[in-house]
């Protein structure tokens, strides 16, 4: 058989604190009710104080590492546990240099190859599709691929919509090489991007464009702002083109699809696409409602959550879905191995 990039191990992380609907209720002009009923979240986790996108990404990683010990085998002596690690991040500890090296460091990784992917909502599947792609075609043995993000940071305090919707987080998987026909083979990719709506979701400050300009950033654009009408449109027509493209070329029918693991945007966008494609309750996973709208971290998530709670077992026919700023989409498909893995999130 063709060698392949194989799923061995799975981690996540959260931060300690949680903010609840009912404190959000407390300082913004929204309730508990309003924000469950537009996006099914009831709390997200924040980082505290000093507490960056790479620290959730080294215990993901760290706890990755830990699941892939447990389910493969080991590297050759000197070697280490992975060649190559892929960060999928918008919120870097710094815009220079990349965090990923950073995260491979404190991981006790030496040398290896490490570098950031940005694809905002989409950087999983973006980040999965690189390392895949490199472990195929020989470059790597092994990769440590993390999906982190902490948008708490780039909020505006004042803006109950973000605020309700987003959750910091990291979530990690560790791929190895092997063959095309075995549990955890990464079956294919299907990957795009619009830049004609870039304006829909971003950042308009920070980067090279506001700073060529002379003076300070206007009032509110260092934080993160999103029109959400027409996000909502094109996440549910990008996931679900994606979704049955992907399908198409590995040869699943919707009904033959035992989980369905999206971005977790918000509810409404899950059933929306699960509508789109045909696909009943059950065949949905979701954790939104425990971790809000985790960015890059949000597939990875739910993966971990899905399996340490006997929701996703192996054999399963599983699809990845995500759409986010750029804009970008992506979907991938594996059958889901076994695989060592801790509690799920609560």
């Amino acid at each position: 058989m063709s060698r392949a990039a194989v799923l061995c191990g799975l981690g996540g992380a959260l931060p300690e604190r949680i903010v609840s609907n009912e404190e959000l209720a407390a300082q913004l002009d929204t309730s508990d009710r309003w924000i469950r009923t537009r996006t099914g979240i009831g709390q997200r986790h924040v980082v505290a104080p000093g507490q960056s996108t790479s620290d959730l990404a080294v215990a993901a990683g760290a706890q990755a590492l830990a699941s892939a010990r447990g389910t493969a085998d080991r590297p050759d002596p000197g070697v280490g546990p992975v060649d190559l690690v892929v960060l999928a991040t918008s919120t870097p500890d710094r815009p220079c240099p990349a965090t990923a090296p950073d995260v491979a460091h404190r991981l006790g990784l030496g040398g290896v190859a490490s570098f950031d992917v940005s694809a905002v909502c989409t950087g999983f599947v973006y980040a999965l599709a690189t390392a895949a792609s490199m472990i195929t075609a020989g470059v790597a043995g092994r990769a440590l691929v993390i999906g982190a993000d902490t948008f708490s940071t780039i909020l505006d305090p004042a803006d109950r919509t973000t605020r309700a919707i987003f959750g910091d987080g990291a979530g990690a998987v560790v791929l190895r090489a092997g063959e095309a026909g075995e549990p955890g083979a990464l079956l294919g990719f299907d990957l795009g991007s619009d830049g004609s709506g870039a304006d829909l979701i971003t950042v308009r400050a920070g980067g090279s464009r506001q700073r060529s300009v002379p003076g300070p950033a206007a009032a509110g654009e260092e934080f993160f702002t999103m029109d959400g009408r027409p996000v909502f449109t094109r996440a549910v027509l990008d996931m679900s083109r994606s979704s049955q493209s992907l399908l198409e070329r590995v040869g699943w029918s919707a009904a033959e699809v035992d989980k369905v693991v999206a971005h977790q945007a918000n509810i409404r966008i899950l059933n929306a696409v699960g509508e789109q494609l045909g696909l009943e309750e059950k065949q949905i996973v979701a954790n939104l409602d425990r971790v809000g709208n985790t960015v890059a971290a949000s597939i990875p998530l739910a993966l971990r959550d899905a399996v340490a709670g006997g929701e996703l077992q192996p054999g399963h026919r599983v699809l990845l879905t995500g759409f986010g700023g750029g804009l970008t989409w992506g979907s991938a498909a594996l059958v889901w191995p076994e695989l060592e893995t801790g509690r799920p999130h609560r």
